[in-house]
């Protein structure tokens, strides 16, 4: 590359020469401040996932359909059957509740008779992983 004056090219190292300097400036520490909230609000959703996962335990679906008519049935379930555990999941296009953590599918299915009374249309899964 030659240049045609000695002034081009102090110009062109001075425009080389305040691009890495603005770089270097813009490079310097960050800080971020994060909201209190958001850590408690991490360990919430922590902790929801951790009781939903799928393992190699048994579940009882009591309801499959809309969110709206899930979330009644979530709300009704806990207020007559404090003893269990119950979720809702969604698995496109429906929501299911999802009640228990059975080790045992013979321990599900006694569960499953004492539900079927309330809940006829109750069935025992096996989430995949």
């Amino acid at each position: 590359m030659k240049f045609s004056t000695k002034k081009e090219f102090i110009k062109l190292c001075l425009y080389i020469l305040l691009f890495f300097k603005f770089n270097q400036i813009n490079a310097q520490k960050v800080t971020v401040y994060q909201d209190s909230k958001f850590e408690e609000l991490l360990n919430q959703k922590r902790k929801v996932n951790s009781s939903l996962t799928i393992n190699n335990r048994y579940k009882i679906q009591i309801f499959n359909g809309t969110s709206e008519e899930s979330k009644k049935t979530l709300i009704q379930f806990k207020r007559e059957n404090k003893n269990y555990d119950a979720t809702i999941v969604f698995s496109t296009p429906l929501y299911k509740v999802w009640i228990g953590n059975f080790k045992t599918r013979i321990e599900a299915e006694r569960n499953l008779n004492s539900l079927k009374k309330n809940y006829p249309n109750s069935i025992i899964i096996k989430p995949n992983k």
